[in-house]
C-alpha cells in the first residue's frame, strides 16, 4: 500500500476534489482489471474513451479517479484528480509507485525505425555472456534472466512496463535493454524513466497511419534523446541523414557509428556473405555470424553501447563475433535441395529494401530471387504500394499475400498494393490471398540455391484476422514446405 500525494510528484493536477492523504493498493488504465483501493486514469485512445468507464471504475472499488475533464457530479469518499495530460501522469504515478525501478538498473532504450529489436536483443545476449543478469523489453518477447514473458507490444503501457521493470530490478537484473518505439515516446509509455543510455537506429517511412506526417514522426523520436540527462549517453547513425539532428537539444554524452563518415564507432564491411560478416571495427578485424550491410549498422550500435557502458573493447568485439541476432530478422533456412528461405520481419519500404539489397549482394547471381509480401490491415495505406514496387524491382518472382488483415478485407489490401505497379512489375508479381499457399507456391518455383524471402511477419506466432489471432509461423510453414517438397 502506497500514499496517493507520494506518488503524485511531477505530476502536473489543475484540479484535486478530496484527500491525497489516503493509501493506494495499484494503478490500472483498464476498468476490467480494478481492485478495491485502487487508482483508475481515464485515457482517451484511439478506441475508446476512459473516461466513459470512470462509474464503472468506481463500482469495481476505485477509491481515485485520474481524469482530464472532471465528471459533472462526484461522489463522496472518492478522491479526484484532474490533470492536463492523462497519459503523462500515468507514467510519473506508475514510476513512483513501482519505487522508481529504472534507477534501480542501467535502462538502455533503442529507437529508430528498423534496427531496434536486433539491436536490443544482442546487447540482451552480450551482457548475458559477460554475466550480468540482464532484462529485455522487446517486440519479440521480454526476458528477465533466463526466463521468458511473451511480448504483446514493442514498448508495453506505463503501468505494466513499471511493474515489469520492478520485476527485473527486484530479481536483481543490472542492464535492461528496451526498444522504444515512436508510439511509446508519443503516448508517454516511457515518460519518468531514468536511461542510462539510448540509441538512434535510422529513420524512415512508417507509422504515418498515426503520426501523419514524417515531420511529427521524426520529432518524436528525436523528443526522446532531448529528454535524456547529463548523465547519460546518446549514440546516433552518422549515416542516416537524421543522424545528428537527433542530438542536437540533448544534455546526454553524444557519440556517433557509421560505415561511410568519421565517427566513434567506425567500420568497415570487408566481406558480406550467407556465412556472415567480416568487418573492421574501430580498426580491429571481426567475423561476425550476422549477415547484410543493415547488420553491420546494429552491431555498430552495440559496440558503442557496451563501450559506454564501461565494457572492455576487445572483449566486446570477441563476444560479438559468437552471437546470433534476433528471431525473424534475417532468419534462414536452407532445404534438402539447396533451396535458401529467409524469414524477415521487414513491414517497410526501406526494411524491404534494406532486405533485399543484402540478398541482392549474397547472390552469385543466377539464383530466382523470389518474395512473397503482404501489407498489415488498419496500418498507413500509403505504404502498400510502394512495398510492391520494391519487391518487383528487386526479385524476379513476387506473390503478393495477406500479411495480418486485421478489420480489413485481404482482397482489398493487395489491391491497394497492386495500385500504381509499373508495367515491367505487373510481369513479375501474382497475387494469392492465402499465406500458406503463398508460400507454398514461392517453394514450387523454386530450385536449387534460389532464395526465397518470406517477409513482413518475422518472429510473429500468429495472423490477425477479423479480431482473432490464428496460429501461423512464417519459418515454420516454409519448413513444412520444403519438407513436403523432398517426399
Amino acid at each position: 500500500m502506497t500514499k496517493l500525494q507520494d506518488i503524485l510528484y511531477r505530476v502536473h493536477l489543475k484540479q484535486v476534489h478530496g484527500s491525497t492523504d489516503i493509501t493506494v493498493s495499484g494503478i490500472q488504465i483498464d476498468s476490467r482489471k480494478l481492485e478495491a483501493g485502487n487508482v483508475f486514469i481515464a485515457i482517451k485512445g484511439a478506441l475508446s474513451d476512459g473516461h466513459l468507464f470512470i462509474e464503472k471504475a468506481i463500482a469495481a472499488g476505485a477509491t481515485v479517479i485520474v481524469c482530464e475533464t472532471m465528471p459533472q457530479s462526484v461522489q463522496n469518499g472518492i478522491t479526484y484528480l484532474e490533470v492536463a495530460d492523462s497519459q503523462e501522469a500515468v507514467a510519473y504515478m506508475a514510476h513512483q509507485f513501482y519505487d522508481e525501478p529504472s534507477a534501480k538498473v542501467k535502462l538502455v532504450g533503442v529507437t529508430g525505425t528498423n534496427g531496434k529489436t536486433t539491436i536490443a536483443t544482442v546487447l540482451f545476449k552480450l551482457f548475458s555472456r559477460f554475466g550480468y543478469k540482464c532484462g529485455l523489453i522487446s517486440t519479440v518477447q521480454n526476458q528477465v534472466g533466463d526466463e521468458i514473458i511473451p511480448s504483446t507490444h514493442t514498448t508495453p503501457d506505463a503501468v505494466s512496463l513499471n511493474a515489469l521493470l520492478k520485476l527485473m530490478a527486484d530479481a536483481g537484473c543490472s542492464h535492461v535493454f528496451m526498444e522504444c518505439s515512436s508510439h511509446a515516446i508519443h503516448q508517454h509509455r516511457i515518460t519518468g524513466l531514468q536511461f542510462a543510455g539510448a540509441l538512434f537506429s535510422n529513420i524512415t517511412h512508417d507509422h504515418l497511419d498515426y503520426h501523419k506526417t514524417f515531420d511529427e514522426y521524426i520529432r518524436v523520436k528525436k523528443s526522446f534523446f532531448d529528454h535524456l540527462p547529463a548523465s547519460a549517453f546518446a549514440i546516433s547513425n552518422a549515416d542516416d541523414k537524421r543522424g545528428d539532428v537527433m542530438l542536437q537539444n540533448t544534455q546526454a554524452s553524444k557519440y556517433l557509428y557509421s560505415l561511410k563518415t568519421v565517427s566513434a564507432f567506425k567500420g568497415k564491411i570487408l566481406e558480406n556473405a550467407l556465412t556472415g560478416l567480416i568487418m573492421t571495427v574501430n580498426g580491429k578485424e571481426v567475423h561476425f555470424r550476422l549477415i547484410g550491410e543493415f547488420n553491420a549498422y546494429n552491431l555498430l550500435a552495440v559496440y558503442g553501447a557496451a563501450v559506454c557502458l564501461g565494457e572492455d573493447s576487445d572483449e566486446v568485439l570477441t563476444a560479438l563475433s559468437m552471437l546470433s541476432g534476433a528471431e525473424g530478422r534475417f532468419d534462414y533456412v536452407i532445404s534438402s535441395g539447396l533451396i535458401i528461405g529467409i524469414v524477415d520481419y521487414a513491414h517497410t519500404p526501406d526494411a524491404l529494401e534494406n532486405v533485399l539489397m543484402t540478398i541482392k549482394k549474397l547472390r552469385k547471381g543466377h539464383e530466382q530471387v523470389i518474395t512473397v509480401v503482404g501489407c498489415g490491415g488498419d496500418r498507413d495505406k500509403t505504404k502498400r504500394p510502394v512495398m510492391a514496387q520494391t519487391a518487383c524491382d528487386l526479385s524476379d518472382r513476387v506473390i503478393l499475400t495477406s500479411d495480418n488483415p486485421r478489420t480489413e478485407e485481404p482482397e482489398a489490401i493487395l489491391k491497394d498494393m497492386e495500385t500504381g505497379l509499373s508495367s515491367s512489375a505487373k510481369r513479375k508479381y501474382i497475387s494469392i490471398t492465402d499465406r500458406k499457399e503463398a508460400i507454398r507456391m514461392a517453394v514450387s518455383y523454386a530450385g536449387p540455391e534460389d532464395i526465397i524471402l518470406v517477409a513482413g511477419k518475422g518472429h510473429e506466432k500468429y495472423q490477425d484476422i477479423k479480431g482473432v489471432k490464428y496460429p501461423f509461423d512464417d519459418k515454420q510453414v516454409l519448413l513444412e514446405m520444403f519438407a513436403a517438397l523432398n517426399k
